[in-house]
């Protein structure tokens, strides 16, 4: 969900573009094996959706066709927050999408699969970046095919939206540069997703329910959202020793144990599929790359590969697709000057500051309410000390919690 956007604000400025994609296609609307998050709840905010209507028309009406459910904030919510219980439901003029992954997927990649000039490599992946002689700017990129010989692929922009970003991560090593002081907030987080066909008590005046935890008495959180074909989702998270289970019966008896009885009210006796997906974050971390001195153009890192949210809060797909409208803006500058491409790697880095800084802190902030949350809150640069010892890495503290995952 981040490249498909800047795909499609790239077919606009060059006569070909090459999408490397490790996957497949998901069939039948199920979840790709390159993106394990997928199979957990997905709300698109109402400011993705916004920037991902203006770079695909009228995909709101289509993705509420394909069964998307378009949800009033705040009239459709029931949000319990501990020391406030529950919150007024107010009509605060915007709406917000909820749906599995797999259906924002497919609908955005037959948007692009349709514009002539993208050609798509499937089960391809991108080994390595390749630098000038230089090593002022990236030149192409290093693909494998299964058992076949490397192919290499030239180009004049290269985005890697790979999310991990260690295409970007090596080649700054390659180059002997510094890599990026990163920011990064330990939260151990780990969540469990079920399914339900059919709820025994469905709510009456509510869509959407966030049961808050209460740390450190209760670290438990619980949220229950419709998706597509009358289903409903419900995402059990927690923290450090408190962590749902992948059971049915444990799962159940997690929401039993939330801190309100709402949630467990309300999927009690109802039809649950058997399959429980479980999805575990040591730390939220912001790479700044801005900061790298010499870091290459015609290079741009993309979504999770700069900024990597607690996907809890929903703020992920939203900035990818921001930081798309940023790349259309300055490519479209670029356009408008002869075309030159000079500094659009340090122009986009310095701009992606703006888009990434409010999203980070309201995603990381209410994560310090657990006193045993581990980093800061600023987004400020924090120098690391890691040294690279081939596949061996001396870290910090801080880093251990960003790599822990990986």
């Amino acid at each position: 969900m981040a490249g498909m956007p800047a795909a499609r604000v790239l077919s606009d400025f060059f006569h070909r573009v090459i999408v490397v994609e490790s996957d497949a296609p998901s069939e039948h609307g199920t979840p790709r094996s390159g993106t394990p998050q997928s199979r957990h709840l997905h709300v698109l905010l109402a400011g993705g959706l916004r920037a991902l209507e203006t770079l695909f028309p009228n995909l709101t009406e289509c993705l509420i066709r394909a069964g998307a459910q378009s949800l009033a904030v705040s009239t459709d919510y029931r949000l319990e927050r501990p020391g406030y219980g529950v919150y007024p439901q107010r009509d605060l003029g915007f709406r917000v999408l909820s749906m599995t992954r797999p259906l924002l997927e497919s609908e955005v990649r037959k948007r692009v699969g349709e514009i002539g000039n993208i050609e798509f490599r499937e089960r391809c992946r991108a080994a390595c970046l390749m630098p000038t002689k230089d090593g002022a700017e990236v030149e192409g990129i290093s693909c494998t095919y299964g058992d076949r010989m490397p192919e290499e692929i030239s180009a004049d922009l290269i985005v890697d939206a790979t999310g991990h970003g260690e295409l970007t991560q090596d080649l700054i090593d390659t180059l002997g540069l510094r890599r990026p002081a990163e920011t990064s907030v330990g939260i151990d987080m780990g969540y469990s997703t079920a399914t339900f066909s059919a709820l025994s008590n469905p709510p009456q005046d509510w869509k959407i329910l966030v049961t808050y935890a209460d740390p450190p008495e209760n670290r438990r959180s619980g949220f229950l959202l419709p998706v597509e074909r009358n289903h409903w989702m419900v995402t059990l998270a927690g923290r450090y020793d408190t962590k749902p289970p992948g059971d049915v019966a444990g799962f159940i008896e997690y929401a039993r144990r939330l801190r309100t009885p709402t949630l467990f009210k309300a999927v009690q006796g109802a039809e649950m599929h058997p399959e429980i997906s479980r999805y575990r974050l040591q730390a939220s971390r912001w790479r700044r790359f801005e900061d790298v001195e010499g870091f290459p153009e015609r290079l741009l890192p993309f979504g999770d590969t700069i900024c990597r949210f607690n996907p809890i809060y929903g703020q992920g797909m939203s900035v990818a697709v921001k930081e798309a409208c940023l790349l259309q803006e300055l490519l479209e500058w670029a356009a408008a000057n002869g075309g030159v491409l000079a500094d659009l790697s340090r122009k986009f880095l310095l701009q992606c500051q703006s888009i990434v800084d409010v999203p980070w802190a309201t995603a990381v902030v209410p994560d310090f309410l657990d006193p045993l949350t581990d980093g800061n809150t600023s987004g400020k640069s924090q120098e690391c000390t890691c040294v690279p010892l081939g596949t061996i890495t001396s870290c910090c503290r801080r880093c251990r919690n960003s790599q822990a995952d990986a």
